[in-house]
């Protein structure tokens, strides 16, 4: 209708005026809502949850914290000495020598211990029969007690001439060999039994991540005429990316807090050259006499948590684009 058509007194249309909402803004929960909504039910099923963290995690934190600033045995009362246990701990010859070969055991374990449970991975996921079976005997060394590991190993390694390893190198005229009772061989012997111990789980995450990688970039692969060697490192490897840098990051926060095997093994020795940091930490806590001295041995864990937190940090900040790309 034109404004000549329009009838008089009529008003022209103007812009559309917004609807009024429905109803004001949201009000606030109150307590008998949110427990009708489940609040209260979600509460009740963390509580056992944050108990068990609180009594089991937490809290030795925080008392970990506390001693480390502390002069204890836990049985006098202890005694405030402010960061002399971290000064005492810095000054230690030891502790460098601990450093020492904290990293060597290190290097030695990403040279063996990393490369190997990939290789076993690629080769039995191409294993057509008995796949199985080849995947539990890789899990068995896992399933077998740390300790009756050890003991087994150290057996093996006997330096006498009948000893088990002893014998295999006789065979082709070498040996006999002092594997634990020489500072050179020491541990290189220890990161040969921690790579057996642990590669079998590590197999397990590999064989799981390489059953997501796409057939089609195989088949595409091998119709470019790709040989073996070319398909693993042009596909198998982009594709494990992710899962590569996480076992890295693991290896290296577990090596460094490697005990077991150098305490069963060599409790240290010989000549020092099997200590480590955590064997320290234990050396303080319980090794020198009846009343150790735990504040110092709590002042060189927290230097190693905060050590390994930094060095994840780090790490995670230099990889953040290699996982994702």
């Amino acid at each position: 209708m034109s404004v000549i058509d329009r009838p008089a007194g009529a008003q022209p249309p103007g812009p559309a005026t917004p609807a009024a909402p429905a109803s004001s803004a949201r009000p606030g929960r109150s307590p008998i809502t949110w427990v009708r909504g489940g609040g209260l039910a979600s509460v009740v099923f963390l509580l056992p949850m944050l108990i068990a963290f609180g009594v089991f995690s937490w809290f030795p934190m925080v008392r970990a914290l506390v001693m480390s600033v502390q002069q204890t045995n836990l049985v006098s009362p202890a005694t405030w000495v402010g960061f002399s246990n971290y000064s005492n701990v810095l000054h230690d010859p030891d502790l460098l020598t601990a450093i020492k070969n904290t990293a060597y055991f290190a290097v030695l374990a990403l040279i063996f211990g990393y490369p190997i449970p990939l290789a076993l991975a690629v080769v039995m996921s191409e294993v057509k029969r008995l796949r199985g079976v080849y995947t539990a005997l890789a899990y068995l060394p896992v399933v077998v007690p740390p300790v009756v590991s050890v003991l087994l190993w150290k057996f093996f390694y006997d330096a006498s001439g009948t000893g088990v390893f002893n014998s295999i190198v006789g065979w082709v005229g070498l040996g006999p060999y002092p594997w634990l009772q020489s500072a050179t061989t020491a541990m290189p012997s220890l990161v040969l039994e921690a790579t057996w111990a642990a590669a079998g789980g590590t197999v397990i995450i590999y064989l799981a991540a390489l059953t997501g990688v796409p057939p089609e970039l195989y088949d595409a692969a091998e119709v470019d005429g790709a040989s073996i060697r070319q398909k693993i490192w042009h596909v198998t490897m982009p594709q494990l990316r992710g899962v590569l840098l996480i076992t890295l990051i693991l290896q290296l926060i577990g090596t460094a807090q490697v005990f077991l095997e150098p305490y069963l093994f060599t409790s240290g020795g010989p000549a020092d050259s099997t200590l480590t940091i955590l064997l320290l930490i234990y050396n303080y806590a319980f090794g020198s006499s009846l009343s150790g001295d735990f504040g110092s041995a709590t002042a060189l864990s927290v230097m190693l948590a905060l050590a390994l937190g930094l060095l994840s940090a780090v790490y995670f900040r230099l990889t953040r684009s290699w996982s994702t790309s």
